[in-house]
């Protein structure tokens, strides 16, 4: 069984739901397992920690340059690893 690769972001010009609200937000984080790009948790819709909620999908990637972590709500802990975008 070999590594698979991360789906492309879905919406990499900002979070998914911030852009159909006309919303602002202050950081990004793309979903691992499915590519959904949603906004921090200083941010007000708070849409990556939502997409985990609503789907379970538990490992979110910094989506800002210069940025290179994984986040896992079930352990609640931050990994670093190679950017990726």
């Amino acid at each position: 069984m070999g590594i698979e690769a991360e789906p492309a972001a879905r919406t990499p010009d900002g979070c998914e739901e911030c852009l159909a609200e006309g919303r602002r937000y202050v950081h990004l984080r793309k979903c691992v397992q499915c590519g959904h790009i949603g906004c921090c948790d200083s941010s007000p819709g708070r849409h990556a920690t939502r997409h985990f909620e609503e789907t379970g999908h538990p490992v979110m990637r910094s989506f800002q340059d210069g940025e290179a972590w994984l986040w896992c709500y079930i352990h609640e802990v931050v990994s670093l690893t190679p950017a990726a975008r």
